[in-house]
């Protein structure tokens, strides 16, 4: 039980650490225990934890995603609009980094970036179960990509280590801010859960739509600060890839699935509007360490 002094700070970050320990019990290989029943009860009670978290950063962006239209053609267009008018676009942190931070403000950031990845490939992997088979292959050319195409210099996992190895970042729970911890678990809740599995496919496609010139904008911040392009080639390589694979995405995965189920466009604009409302939070946080 939480401590009655403790404040809704504490409590949130304190439920952030339990969903990351959901989170080991559900997704770290293991093998059979003596303690499964135990995990099992665990696992059930934080899932409880989990989606009362979930339920409430859905109802927070009912409203606007209420709006979206169920035509897939309307959808998309109301989609794509979020990358101009979506909650933490534009936000003057990127420039900043471009152009002004020092060595250490970029590695504390890209230390909160490193703790907060959920690891887009295993999230696409597990949002194609059972989708339509349009849709499945889309995320699956997706993942393929995510893993290099079969060659392991490629992968992009890989990639991110060895720039935090490159850099001696030490990304630990303990020292990752709130929001940071808050969006990874959110991305992980929705690939987890079959009841959100269309809020994945529209928080997925978000960050592939929204990311080129974040990635962009911390390349060129590290190439600046005299970061190898070796090193820095996994935000160079996504403002670049990512162009092509919302594009594709919007297209062969969402527009699909909408036309097939309209039903299904609220929620992918849940989703959206979570995975983007997270990355505004961490984007005000850090600029807020930064007093920017």
């Amino acid at each position: 039980m939480l401590d009655r002094l403790s404040t809704p700070v504490d409590q949130d970050r304190n439920s952030q650490f339990q969903l990351n320990r959901l989170n080991a019990l559900r997704f770290n290989p293991a093998l059979p225990s003596s303690t499964w029943e135990d995990d099992v009860s665990e696992a059930a009670a934080l899932s409880i934890v989990e989606g009362g978290i979930i339920e409430r950063a859905r109802k927070a962006v009912a409203a606007r995603a209420a709006s979206a239209p169920a035509d897939a053609d309307e959808f998309i267009a109301w989609f794509e609009e979020l990358k101009e008018n979506g909650p933490g676009q534009n936000d003057p942190l990127f420039p900043w980094l471009a152009e002004q931070c020092s060595m250490e403000q970029m590695k504390w950031f890209l230390t909160q970036e490193v703790a907060g990845e959920a690891g887009f490939e295993d999230l696409t992997a597990l949002t194609q179960l059972k989708l339509p088979v349009q849709s499945k292959l889309e995320l699956a050319r997706n993942y393929w990509d995510e893993m290099g195409r079969g060659n392991p210099k490629g992968m992009h996992g890989p990639l991110l280590h060895a720039l935090s190895e490159h850099l001696g970042l030490d990304p630990q729970p303990e020292t990752t801010v709130t929001e940071a911890l808050t969006l990874a678990n959110t991305m992980a809740a929705l690939a987890a859960n079959r009841r959100y599995a269309y809020h994945s496919v529209g928080a997925l496609g978000v960050i592939e739509m929204t990311a080129p010139a974040r990635s962009a904008a911390t390349s060129a911040g590290l190439k600046r600060l005299g970061v190898r392009a070796g090193d820095r080639h996994y935000f160079a390589l996504h403002a670049v890839l990512d162009v092509k694979h919302s594009s594709a995405w919007n297209a062969e995965a969402i527009k699909p699935l909408v036309r097939q189920n309209p039903a299904v466009a609220n929620a992918i604009a849940e989703g959206a509007l979570m995975r983007l409302e997270c990355g505004a939070r961490c984007f005000e946080r850090y600029r807020s360490e930064f007093r920017i």
